[in-house]
């Protein structure tokens, strides 16, 4: 990897470069007020293409300024409060108004006045404390030259609940608890000469999660990694018996090194598709090392080439040796069809080798050639997502992912467990039943057994070839072997919002170490309970019922007071692995991504 590098770095100085901004984290509050504009719009963006997270900030505020431009029908007061956050939050990239009017920038609407509670700052201008600071509202720290353009921002969260359990798995010591997180950190951002882009976020983390996620931990935990468990995080160390104690850090240059192709490398996580789960990439794992190159011919088409080096902690690894590596090599390209309707092609190739594989480098090329050209076993998938925007307030998405695949098999109805394909259908409805900013989102996601993972051999080692990362999945958290139903429902007025996620989980466990159902991808394949009369939920049936309610109050801009209630009921053919899990807490949350955990 350090001689790829060192081309890499050549590579890019031999070119020159055009103007590029960091990216906005991977953030599901977000990102639904940026996909909602979207659908709003009632076509797709101009600056990129929404199955691809996530979104440079220049094309976020390049949206705003077409929908303010044409907003065909009438904005809320929770609409512009939503238009002000964004363009605040990148403000770098808002050409300011001639005057300092509560004035769009451009189409010189007034924008409503400003309520109690609201602040009567204008866009981008000085709050009236800490002069030395927060020159602009969004950033604690911030210096803007022709040259240089750098936000600096503190990272804080800390929350903490009483939870109770109850049922034949509870602990009886442990059915009370009061589960914690405690986040400090910095966000740096920013450009050279509007050229070269970057981004590094560094975080110190103690935690103490509920019983439900210490559950999965035992099924995706890897004493190697460190001996404790925090969901989408790497090396973790053991916090006071229960806890986890765990750094988090994330960081990557970008530039465009021709006018329409933009290079990204660093650590970090991405995203491929609509919903809120993602059967191709999510981002429910730790970040790993990438490369990205983003393609883009005109508005209908953009190309995206992914190179990772993942880590592999299943395989025991002797005292101060480095964990296993493995990679992954992935394209997508998402095609506008039509301004409302979406198509992408997606393949993935998870490999082994003691060093980088220059044969999946080509970004062109069809993976399952290099897979038989090399000779090799490789983890081979294939997928295909889709999108329509349709009455400014609809949207339908749906992804298709095959990792294995026999005509023959399928046809005969038996059940082979070379059938493996996972599959999303979900919808958006944004201000919903003419009420504004009440968003409604139904999801469906089911992956049949087997899928994901991949063998064990002689040459191919444990976990050297499935689809994970620090022995957590690279795409949905249940693995396979699974069907689930969510159901969403987000409203806003201002600075207020609620959400809630309503979802039911149905799956099949394993009843022991050495019965592999399909669910834990983590197993080698090989050890199949059976060839053919597989089918999804086959094992331990186990049902999941799911309900997460959160109100969310923003004091300042990215500083949020957060109050939570969850309820969750896990119902096992085994009675003593049900029970059920509730949870009320409040969190104070800075410039950080509020995580959705339902699993």
């Amino acid at each position: 990897m350090q001689r790829f590098f060192y081309v890499l770095v050549f590579f890019v100085l031999s070119f020159p470069a055009w103007s590029q901004s960091p990216f906005v984290p991977l953030n599901a509050d977000y990102y639904h007020l940026i996909d909602r504009l979207e659908i709003r719009q009632g076509h797709w963006a101009e600056g990129f293409h929404s199955s691809v997270k996530p979104y440079n900030r220049q094309s976020i505020v390049q949206l705003t300024d077409s929908l303010l431009a044409k907003p065909g029908r009438n904005f809320s007061d929770s609409d512009y409060f939503n238009f002000n956050y964004l363009r605040d939050d990148s403000w770098e990239w808002v050409r300011q108004a001639a005057d300092s009017t509560r004035r769009d920038p451009f189409t010189k609407h007034l924008l409503p006045p400003p309520g109690p509670g609201d602040s009567q700052t204008p866009l981008g201008d000085k709050v009236g404390f800490l002069r030395p600071f927060y020159h602009k509202k969004a950033d604690f720290y911030s210096v803007q030259t022709p040259d240089f353009d750098l936000h600096v921002n503190p990272v804080f969260y800390f929350g903490i609940g009483g939870e109770q359990v109850s049922g034949q798995a509870a602990n009886p010591d442990e059915s009370l608890r009061n589960p914690f997180v405690n986040t400090r950190g910095l966000e740096i951002r920013g450009t050279i000469g509007k050229k070269l882009g970057f981004y590094t976020f560094f975080a110190d983390n103690q935690a103490l999660y509920p019983q439900y996620i210490n559950d999965y931990g035992q099924l995706y935990r890897s004493p190697e990694a460190g001996g404790g468990f925090a969901p989408g995080e790497g090396f973790t160390k053991v916090f006071r018996t229960k806890g986890a104690d765990f750094i988090t850090a994330r960081g990557y240059f970008t530039l465009n090194i021709l006018k329409i192709i933009n290079l990204q490398f660093g650590h970090d996580r991405n995203f491929f598709g609509n919903g809120f789960r993602s059967l191709l990439l999510s981002d429910n794992s730790a970040p790993y090392l990438f490369l990205k190159l983003t393609t883009r011919l005109g508005r209908k088409i953009q190309y995206t080439n992914l190179f990772t080096e993942l880590q592999n902690t299943q395989d025991v690894v002797a005292a101060n040796t480095l964990f296993k590596q493995k990679f992954a090599a992935m394209h997508h390209l998402s095609i506008n069809i039509t301004p409302q309707i979406n198509l992408g092609v997606f393949e993935a190739e998870v490999f082994s080798r003691d060093r980088l594989d220059l044969n999946y480098l080509n970004p062109i090329i069809f993976y399952r050639f290099v897979e038989s050209y090399r000779g090799s076993a490789d983890n081979a998938m294939i997928g295909i997502d889709f999108k329509a925007n349709f009455l400014t307030q609809f949207l339908v998405y749906s992804q298709f992912l095959l990792d294995e695949f026999r005509l023959s098999e399928m046809l005969s109805g038996k059940g082979n467990w070379t059938n493996k394909f996972a599959l999303q259908v979900g919808a958006k409805y944004i201000d919903a039943f003419n009420v504004p900013n009440l968003d409604i989102q139904a999801e469906m996601n089911l992956a049949r057994p087997y899928t994901y993972s991949h063998l064990t051999s002689p040459v191919v080692t444990a976990g050297q070839a499935n689809y994970a990362h620090y022995s957590q999945p690279l795409a949905h958290p249940l693995g396979a072997n699974f069907v689930e139903a969510l159901g969403i429902v987000r409203y806003q007025h201002k600075k207020w919002s609620g959400n809630g996620i309503f979802g039911i989980m149905t799956y099949g466990a394993d009843p022991s170490p050495d019965r592999n159902y399909g669910g834990n991808i983590l197993l080698n394949y090989d050890t199949r309970v059976q060839d053919d009369g597989n089918y999804i939920g086959q094992g331990r049936k186990t049902v999941t019922t799911y309900a997460d309610l959160r109100a969310s109050y923003m004091i300042r801009h990215n500083i949020f007071l957060e109050g939570r209630f969850l309820y969750r009921f896990k119902d096992s053919e085994y009675r003593p692995d049900g029970y059920t899990d509730k949870l009320a807490s409040f969190a104070l949350r800075w410039n950080l991504p509020y995580r959705n955990w339902v699993f």
